[in-house]
């Protein structure tokens, strides 16, 4: 089943971010700001260490302009935000604080950005081999637990979108190998970690960046790298 990797990804991370909404429930306010503020200090963290596989800053550089350019112009935060909204007016309790669409995008990130996705889908398609798509699983499944019980139902939303990622990667696999080789893969590596440090310095309430209006940047290093 070539699409199994992927599906369990998915899984785990409903499975774990419903553990982190039971937790949530015993949170006092004090101690889920705690979790959210140290989250935060994660969430940099993971970014900083992802902008160090970047070889070429000139890739970068215009990989964050043209796909700015790209997101403002589709608005891609503000469609994520409303489709949040929508969300959260069916399944929110009374007295949420926290966004479905700030979980959303979020746990998106995370869970999207990095070679382990990249990678074990193309190994997933290429190869049947799921074991890097599985350890990702156990990984995503505890972050999950982690995120949920500070950012609410949205994070549990995003493995939607991480089975459409790593699905379309896995299915489109024998097209794309050609294309993501190990210096494409680090440079979006590297470009999606600057939006993962951009939404720790949101989620610390020190800049209120649009990211999703950054997002399209991740693919461009596929194009920048193939002519670079």
């Amino acid at each position: 089943m070539v699409l199994l990797g992927s599906l369990v990804n998915g899984a785990a991370i409903v499975l774990g971010g419903s553990v982190g909404l039971v937790l949530k429930k015993g949170l006092s306010d004090r101690i889920a700001k705690a979790v959210m503020n140290a989250l935060a200090l994660c969430v940099l963290y993971i970014g900083v260490s992802g902008m160090l596989k970047g070889e070429n800053v000139l890739i970068t550089i215009l990989s964050m302009v043209f796909g700015t350019l790209v997101g403002e112009w589709i608005d891609l935060d503000e469609k994520i935000n409303q489709l949040g909204d929508a969300i959260e007016q069916k399944v929110s309790s009374p007295g949420e604080k926290v966004s479905v669409s700030k979980g959303f995008v979020t746990a998106s990130l995370l869970f999207c950005v990095g070679a382990m996705a990249i990678v074990g889908a193309l190994q997933s398609g290429l190869t049947g081999n799921h074991d890097t798509l599985f350890a990702k699983s156990l990984i995503d499944g505890i972050a999950a637990i982690v995120m949920a019980s500070s950012l609410g139902i949205g994070v549990l939303l995003s493995a939607g979108l991480v089975l459409v990622y790593e699905g379309g990667i896995t299915l489109f696999a024998n097209v794309l190998a050609p294309l993501l080789t190990d210096s494409v893969i680090n440079e979006m590596t590297c470009v999606g970690s600057l939006l993962i440090v951009g939404l720790a310095l949101n989620m610390l309430k020190l800049t209120n960046l649009k990211i999703m209006n950054y997002a399209p940047a991740v693919f461009f290093p596929i194009l920048f790298g193939y002519f670079m």
